[in-house]
């Protein structure tokens, strides 16, 4: 795991620890030598995680539709900026650079987001573990959700095990240096 995609809210959420905790992620990960891969935003958790890359010298990576840019929520401080025409190209691009993804609190921007790279994993085209940092049980019924869909037959079990979890953040980076992909099976073979 070289270069993490980390998915989270433009907005900082009513509890400071999220942002602290963002913060945190993005300092401990440029300390390990990580890259980091995001989606340039100045705001909120984005902000925060980058800020705390940047301070502990590490290299960020920023992809940015051309309208958000112009509405200033760009951050223009990063290692390196790509903007795009579109939020599809984002997050064309924000995968093509990365090998795992971190999850975050987040709105339904970081909705799309992780479910467009789970569901690209799940028909076979692409393996991104994804981490949900699943702080203050921020993430419960999501994750109630995931397993309620598995239950009911409309995710399969390797499909279900794309998806890794944990409260601390020790915890899921571990997760994510030790995943090992399930195998690919076909989206529609029977369950």
């Amino acid at each position: 795991m070289q270069s993490v995609l980390i998915f989270c809210g433009a907005n900082p959420g009513h509890n400071p620890a999220y942002a602290a905790t963002a913060r945190e992620l993005g300092r401990t990960l440029a300390m390990q030598g990580k890259r980091i891969v995001y989606g340039a935003g100045k705001v909120g958790l984005m902000g925060e995680v980058a800020e705390g890359a940047l301070e502990a010298g590490g290299e960020v990576i920023g992809i940015i539709p051309f309208f958000l840019r112009k509405a200033e929520v760009c951050h223009e401080g990063l290692s390196r900026l790509y903007v795009v025409d579109s939020m599809h190209e984002r997050k064309i691009k924000m995968a093509q650079l990365s090998d795992a993804v971190i999850v975050l609190p987040g709105g339904y921007g970081t909705f799309d987001e992780v479910f467009e790279i789970l569901t690209l994993a799940q028909l076979g085209q692409g393996q991104h573990p994804v981490g949900i940092l699943n702080q203050n049980g921020f993430y419960d019924l999501l994750l109630q959700q995931l397993d309620h869909m598995e239950a009911e037959g409309f995710l399969k079990p390797e499909h279900r095990k794309l998806t890794l979890s944990a409260g601390d953040m020790t915890e899921l980076l571990h997760l994510l240096e030790t995943y090992q992909a399930p195998p690919k099976t076909g989206k529609w073979i029977k369950l």
